[in-house]
């Protein structure tokens, strides 16, 4: 009996099982959609300030003002995971689950990671291999985060020229080249303000997840390990 349930909580259905990425990610559309809500009004109040006409919402979602405000947020999430994931390969804390335990600092060794000769009947195809497919493989993570940063980073970079420029010819003044943007006050306050946001969030996570609990969550350690626990999710 115990073995049928144990199968009946391992195969559960197609919400169950996703739930987590169906959540996030139901989540997110809501609160694009609103934030476009959101940018619309205070674009036409901006638009109405200045004497001009206003725009309708699709006209607002095609526009580098909504672009921007978008891929300013995306490029410092993936930024990030991207340092994220790259950084705990060797740097460790104390204590903390978002940490590796603190003896298996850097790539640790085929038998650590089921790669090459030590990869299983389930492992991914790729982890069995012992050539460059196995080197891309297992780093495929931090170079898809950083690969998405860069894109986002790109997006901003670019929609945000756009959208100086148009306000830069509202006040009648000439528009700026993608270079000359780059290394703007305009752009890197933009950038800055949301790198800093990330970095403190990551770095608050880490440490408070030393001394804090959530019981039931993989974030956190089980509610009776010790502070100096290392690695440890509940």
């Amino acid at each position: 009996m115990s073995g049928d349930g144990a199968r009946g909580r391992e195969g559960g259905s197609f919400w169950r099982d996703n739930s987590l990425t169906l959540a996030f990610g139901s989540a997110f559309l809501v609160v694009l959609f609103l934030q476009a809500l959101a940018g619309h009004a205070q674009f036409n109040e901006d638009l109405a300030a200045d004497g001009l006409q206003r725009i309708g919402l699709g006209e607002y979602l095609m526009s580098s003002d909504f672009a921007v405000d978008v891929s300013e947020n995306w490029q410092s999430e993936f930024l990030q995971f991207f340092l994220f994931v790259f950084g705990t390969v060797w740097l460790v804390q104390r204590g903390s689950p978002e940490s590796k335990e603190l003896h298996k600092i850097g790539t640790e060794s085929d038998r650590d990671q089921r790669a090459g000769d030590h990869a299983r009947a389930d492992s991914p195809r790729w982890a069995g291999t012992k050539d460059w497919r196995q080197g891309l493989y297992s780093r495929s993570l931090g170079l898809v985060m950083g690969g998405l940063f860069l894109l986002s980073w790109a997006a901003q970079s670019i929609a945000g020229m756009s959208a100086y420029d148009e306000q830069q010819l509202r006040r009648l003044q000439d528009p700026v080249g993608w270079g000359a943007y780059v290394l703007s006050p305009d752009f890197w306050n933009r950038t800055l303000q949301n790198w800093q946001s990330e970095l403190l969030a990551v770095a608050a996570m880490v440490i408070l997840s030393v001394f804090l609990r959530q019981r039931g969550s993989p974030e956190s350690k089980p509610v009776g390990s010790s502070h100096g626990a290392t690695g440890v999710e509940g």
